[in-house]
């Protein structure tokens, strides 16, 4: 079940499109102020966030510009609610990288494939890493603050072994096995030559050598 903030503060409009959106199998967490959502979203993730933008508190502007400066949950989707339809609102969403914007009233329905499309868009799979690494696993891709490092597949898996296994030295043999799920005949060499290339497209130095061991997540990059 997809977890979603919605930020609303008319009372009526939040119930209701709550409802249709729980039962389209979305667990909904509602708030009306902007302060109360930016402290939410420091203590929980979510798959996405509708943001109204005239609310108590922070408006929705500065709640989306909070989860772009978070490197922690700047891959957030964020849906922009509103009744303010004045192009220089939408183009100030859109600078701070909103993910569509929708000027209210709305009809339940198409919010919910707004979301449902985004979502896609998107992947809710990501797994973001303090650092700025994060692991987009639908899409076999690896980004540094939403830039995508354009890895193979082999690289792809590399990286993910590591980070899903920070304490983990990996020696050439166990990611060899965890790699291929048939014989693999060639030399244990070509690893070293896979890490070489990946450690060229990182941004940081996140691969770390264990002399006579392998190689290990640097989480100190």
């Amino acid at each position: 079940m997809k977890k979603i903030l919605f930020l609303e503060d008319e009372k009526e409009i939040r119930e209701i499109l709550s409802e249709y959106m729980k039962l389209a199998d979305f667990s909904i967490r509602e708030t009306e102020n902007g302060d109360e959502a930016i402290e939410i979203l420091k203590k929980e993730k979510f798959d996405a966030v509708i943001l109204d933008i005239m609310v108590k508190g922070s408006s929705g502007l500065d709640v989306l510009k909070f989860i772009r400066e978070n490197k922690k949950i700047s891959n957030t989707n964020v849906l922009m609610l509103t009744a303010l339809d004045d192009l220089n609102t939408q183009i100030n969403a859109f600078d701070l990288y909103c993910d569509d914007y929708i000027v209210k009233p709305v009809q339940p329905i198409l919010l919910i494939k707004k979301l449902e499309m985004i979502m896609k868009r998107r992947s809710p799979n990501m797994e973001i890493n303090e650092k700025g690494l994060s692991l987009d696993e639908e899409g076999f891709r690896a980004l540094y603050e939403g830039c995508d490092l354009k890895l193979t597949v082999t690289e792809f898996q590399i990286i993910s072994l590591f980070m899903k296994n920070p304490n983990k030295v990996f020696s050439r043999e166990n990611l060899i096995n965890s790699l291929y799920n048939t014989d693999f005949y060639g030399s244990t060499r070509t690893i070293d030559s896979h890490i070489k290339n990946l450690r060229k497209k990182l941004p940081k130095d996140y691969i770390k050598t264990v002399i006579g061991a392998g190689y290990k997540f640097n989480e100190e990059a």
